[in-house]
């Protein structure tokens, strides 16, 4: 019976939400046992789904109403509607864009942030949520290189971690509407467009805004760079900021940071590294003699969600000194005067968000279980199997546009050299081939204006056999496409 008066209100409160142990367990058995059975059945599924009819006749039931549905219901309706179209990120043969994870240790993770929910963003209401955080801030920091005095936040992602690495650089040059015509922001054309992002949400879009080119191995061209300060200079303005990639999205590139580091340095600019993709592969022998320098950057980010497999939701700016988080972040209220007895920063006081989800477990959780050895051995896995692909792209007469750096690998067929158009057609239908058969997806960009496939190799559960599948599906598509017009 509906709660009608104030009598009803005070005296029996609907209690539907405050489920009881017996309720709490037969819900979370059918949430389990579902979840078991995705992961289970992931070998069977496809990495991409065409079909959205089954999405088209069920668009209706995602609307909210006053009548209900029971778990069963719900879990059936998720499945067909949410899990069924489109991209699966959890398969093994997720090749497209950059994979994200989705670690079952970090669901796990997730659930005692939920269900304990805990405040992260202030000290005072949860210190040990905040000493979690920093603790793998501290690690990450260390993993880079950074020394004492350094600081950070974890983070949405990398779009979030690129605006409060780009606040600090603002904040610390004094950029505001009265001065940002006359200062110069310097990045490559593979700079990752959440950085584009980020310039217009900070205001910096009226500043100069240079390309530099890139050398053969699309790498950022250091002399070019310093040419271009040195005449930027000589006309007055003030060169602030370098964006550099240790790992681009499209090729995999790393720019070479060290050299960046001294120039910067030289002419008193902050240096951003987006190492979003690239970051935590200095967890391998390999990456960590490709990524030298990131030490030198003023900031650096990185994407558990990426090279450590987390759930997506999972990025990490790091600032070399704490004080520019500081600066361009902390504010004070008064209803939150009784967090400020202790000498403790704050998440809060570090990044644009207040409220924040305690992220910390999702990632404690899984080192502390398997420790980062184990994160190693996966990543150097894919670095193997990326050089494997490559190889065997060669011996299919593909072209690769550079030999990879990390485990990103673009690449194309070019059947008539000297006809970009037919060859673009030629590669397309590829690509269409792929995605309609499902087990392996593939995504594509354009390169030199010219369409190039992808394939990035970055799943945990991206093993040999699934790439002796994408090598076999690429000899398909040669033989259906070869009659092409």
């Amino acid at each position: 019976m509906a709660l009608e008066t104030e009598q009803d209100f005070l005296n029996k409160p609907n209690a539907l939400l405050e489920e009881n142990g017996e309720q709490r367990r037969e819900l979370e058995k059918m949430i389990l046992e579902f979840g078991h059975s995705f992961i289970d059945t992931l070998g069977s599924t496809k990495a991409f789904n065409t079909n959205s009819e089954t999405l088209e006749n069920l668009v209706l039931e995602f609307g909210i109403r006053e009548d209900t549905s029971s778990l069963g219901e719900l879990l059936r309706f998720f499945d067909q509607a949410v899990l069924n179209p489109g991209l699966n990120p959890a398969s093994g043969g997720h090749l497209g864009y950059i994979p994200g994870g989705g670690l079952f240790s970090s669901v796990l993770g997730d659930y005692l942030a939920a269900l304990t929910n805990r405040y992260a963003g202030v000290f005072y209401a949860s210190p040990g949520a905040v000493k979690m955080e920093n603790a793998l801030i501290q690690w990450a920091g260390e993993l880079i290189g950074y020394e004492e005095g350094f600081g950070g936040n974890l983070t949405s992602g990398g779009s979030l971690a690129n605006l409060t690495a780009l606040s600090c650089a603002k904040k610390h040059h004094g950029i505001s509407s009265r001065n940002v015509r006359t200062n110069v922001i310097y990045c490559s054309p593979q700079t990752h467009h959440s950085i584009y992002k980020a310039i217009h949400l900070l205001g910096l879009e009226e500043s100069v805004l240079q390309k530099v080119p890139l050398d053969g191995q699309f790498r950022l061209s250091t002399q070019y760079l310093e040419e271009q300060i040195e005449r930027d200079v000589k006309r007055g303005l003030s060169p602030f900021l370098v964006i550099a990639n240790a790992g681009s999205t499209d090729i995999g590139a790393i720019d070479p940071v060290e050299v960046l580091g001294t120039i910067c340095k030289r002419y008193g600019i902050w240096l951003h590294v987006d190492a979003a993709y690239g970051g935590f592969f200095a967890l391998t022998t390999i990456g960590k003699s490709k990524l030298k320098g990131l030490n030198q950057a003023d900031s650096v980010i990185l994407d558990p969600h990426k090279g450590l497999f987390l759930p997506y939701g999972s990025g990490i700016v790091l600032v070399k000194e704490l004080k520019h988080l500081v600066r361009a972040f902390k504010q004070e209220a008064h209803y939150m005067q009784d967090s400020y007895q202790n000498d403790q920063f704050s998440p809060a006081d570090l990044s644009p968000e207040l409220s924040k989800h305690f992220r910390g477990p999702r990632m404690w959780l899984p080192l502390k279980l398997y420790g980062p050895k184990v994160f190693s051995d996966y990543l150097e896995e894919k670095l193997v199997l990326t050089d494997y692909l490559y190889r065997k792209l060669v011996q299919l007469n593909f072209k690769v546009l550079c030999e990879p750096e990390l485990t990103v690998i673009a690449f194309r067929y070019e059947a008539r050299p000297d006809d970009h158009q037919y060859n673009d057609e030629h590669n397309r239908a590829i690509l269409r081939f792929l995605v309609s058969d499902g087990r392996i997806f593939l995504s594509s960009t354009m390169i030199h204006d010219r369409f190039v496939l992808r394939a990035a190799l970055l799943s945990f559960r991206t093993h040999k056999k699934e790439i002796d599948l994408l090598v076999h599906l690429l000899e398909r598509a040669l033989i259906e496409t070869d009659n092409m017009p």
